[in-house]
């Protein structure tokens, strides 16, 4: 799971192998295959680099 800050700065994980779309309109929206939609301050590049990193790491164990 990755942690995203939502715009009122409340931090929360999301399982990433649950996003669908992630679109910087300008605020970064994260679909999920569920249909919810997640508005996060990180942009969508960062989001991107998170699920790399966490993939990388968990396929490194």
């Amino acid at each position: 799971m990755i942690e995203v800050t939502k715009l009122n700065g409340t931090k929360l994980y999301i399982n990433e192998h649950y996003i669908e779309i992630i679109e910087e309109t300008p605020d970064t929206v994260i679909t999920m295959t569920t249909g919810r939609k997640i508005i996060v301050k990180e942009s969508r590049q960062e989001v991107r680099n998170l699920v790399k990193s966490y993939r990388k790491e968990f396929s490194a164990n």
